[in-house]
């Protein structure tokens, strides 16, 4: 797991003194750096204890991720850190439709999840935003701390739409140098 090496090498120690640390094989810890290794949550929690993490934190992480709704925003960050970049639009839309089936604060709560494209993460928090104020539930406070992109986004990506964009888009999306058109959200 890649989170695990830059964890360690942050620290600048090596595989074999953290594995001493941890209790575990040399071997064992390779493999939990390995990618796709299915590690066991006993081996990441004394991993995580020799790294001066709380040994109990893998656990609270993983009771926080089972209980968050598959409808909201941070899960649907998740699904598309997993899938490619362009797969955006079926998991931002598909908490789109939940939330404005049922407009739970709790939707909306989490932040996106971390090391989403900064594009993404800015258009996610522009969208939580808007259906926010237009279904009168309090806008979550993470929404603040999501800094503008650098240069502009024409989501739509066609040319010939960038000049409609820039006066369609809503203010959630402007202040963030984000443009779409006004049926951004609108489903047929």
């Amino acid at each position: 797991m890649e989170a695990l090496r830059i964890a360690r090498q942050h620290l600048h120690v090596s595989q074999r003194d953290l594995a001493r640390r941890a209790g575990l094989s040399f071997r064992g810890l390779q493999l939990l750096e390995s990618p796709g290794h299915d590690a066991r949550i006993s081996s990441l929690e004394k991993v995580s204890a020799a790294l001066g993490l709380p040994r109990s934190g893998i656990s609270t992480l993983l009771d926080a991720f089972f209980r968050e709704s598959p409808d909201s925003f941070h899960s649907a960050s998740l699904r598309m850190l997993t899938a490619s970049f362009d797969s955006w639009p079926v998991h931002l839309f598909d908490s789109v439709d939940a939330f404005r089936r049922r407009p739970d604060p709790a939707l909306v709560r989490t932040p996106p999840a971390a090391g989403l494209a900064p594009r993404l993460r800015v258009l996610v928090a522009s969208t939580v935003e808007l259906l926010c104020a237009a279904s009168e539930v309090p806008t979550p406070s993470w929404c603040r701390g999501v800094a503008p992109l650098s240069a502009p986004w024409f989501v739509s990506g066609v040319e010939n739409l960038k000049a409609a964009a820039l006066v369609e888009s809503p203010a959630a999306f402007r202040k963030r140098n984000i443009f779409v058109l006004a049926n951004f959200l609108d489903r047929v």
